[in-house]
């Protein structure tokens, strides 16, 4: 009996994805530099849907990019916007760790950054812009749009998506009408994007499987569904695409591209031996992310309060310093679980290639 390969029952409805990519690969938008306008434009020529990420930056610096991959594509493209975040840190656990990487400071000649700052990321700004020049897709990490807000950005002509790491998240996002949902599994690169983070945990167990949670996602909330998490290869965007997901989103996959801002430092790590594996952590940002486990993640991490973005600003300088000197050991080295399958092609190849790998891997499923 053949199986279906890419969730013919879900392909068979039209959804408000529809002809926002040609292939079903999104780029997922990577904070912090990494997936600016040439990877966007690049990946969204090539058949997927690009992405910018608004997160750290300012509203000035955001609508450049728009207007600059404007310019470089006229298909449809994503900007991701960072939800504000609750006002959840302890000054004082903040101060305690600053005392702790003191030493970090010294050594890498830098002052800590200045952590006592808004933790909203200018969300209402950046929105207002979105609203007034729309783009065709607006994406939402660390919490749900309100309602209010999802409508207004349904008048302007833009596809909401929401990230979620659970059935209850996927529930809220229904309810505040988004119009499809991000299933981040824990697998996946960089910050877990749960609406909530709990600061009794460490992060180190948290989060689902991505195909777990994907089955929960997709039978309590009738959404289009993009996949994220460790995904490397089109035989696993096949996966998810059997599994009920419209479409695949990869990020670490995309690190390696002569396209991405990723420093050097940090696309060669990718695949060197040096780095054995990844860890959930909260030395970097305050908030867990997944990175590839280094020197400062060893020593940090387990004295790392729950204090995003607090701590993002905290350790900022040391990061910025240390990828001027080349040195990865102090990095955020964000990668996912499947960080050692990355590809050193540039952007509009590898889709090309995924995509190959996709069909490759449904004719094998259709031919047993």
């Amino acid at each position: 009996m053949a199986i279906a390969p890419d969730g013919e029952h879900a392909r068979a409805r039209r959804t408000p994805l529809d002809g926002l990519f040609r292939l079903p690969i999104v780029q997922a938008p990577m904070a912090g530099g990494a997936s600016g306008p040439p990877l966007a434009a690049a990946v969204s020529d090539a058949g997927g849907l690009g992405f910018l990420a608004a997160g750290y930056k300012t509203p000035a610096a955001m609508y450049e990019e728009v207007k600059q991959l404007r310019a470089l594509t006229g298909r449809p493209f994503g900007v991701n916007l960072f939800m504000p975040q609750p006002p959840v840190a302890d000054p004082a656990a903040v101060e305690v760790y600053a005392e702790q990487l003191a030493g970090e400071a010294t050594w890498y000649d830098v002052p800590l950054g200045d952590w006592d700052r808004a933790a909203d990321d200018a969300y209402e700004a950046k929105l207002a812009i979105l609203l007034d020049d729309p783009v065709p897709v607006v994406s939402f990490t660390f919490g749900c749009p309100s309602a209010a807000d999802v409508e207004a950005l349904a008048r302007a002509g833009t596809t909401t998506v929401v990230t979620v790491t659970s059935v209850a998240e996927a529930l809220a996002a229904r309810e505040a009408g988004a119009d499809a949902l991000c299933v981040q599994g824990v697998e996946a690169g960089g910050h877990q994007g749960t609406h909530h983070d709990d600061p009794r945990a460490d992060g180190a167990g948290a989060g689902r499987g991505l195909l777990a949670l994907l089955a929960e996602v997709r039978e309590s909330v009738p959404l289009p569904l993009i996949a994220a998490g460790g995904l490397m290869r089109g035989a696993q965007i096949a996966a998810v695409l059997a599994a009920g997901a419209r479409a695949a989103q990869l990020g670490t996959a995309f690190l390696a591209c002569p396209e991405s801002g990723a420093s050097e430092p940090h696309k060669r790590a990718l695949t060197d031996p040096l780095f054995t594996g990844t860890e959930l952590t909260r030395a970097f940002s305050g908030r867990p992310a997944r990175g590839l486990v280094n020197r400062f993640l060893r020593e940090h991490g387990p004295y790392a309060p729950a204090a995003y973005p607090q701590v993002h600003y905290l350790t900022a300088p040391l990061r910025r310093a240390a990828a001027a000197a080349g040195d990865p050991q102090a990095l955020n080295l964000w990668a996912g679980q499947g960080h050692r399958l990355a590809r050193e092609l540039p952007a509009a190849q590898l889709v090309g290639l995924l995509a190959a790998e996709l069909d490759a891997a449904r004719a094998s499923l259709t031919s047993r």
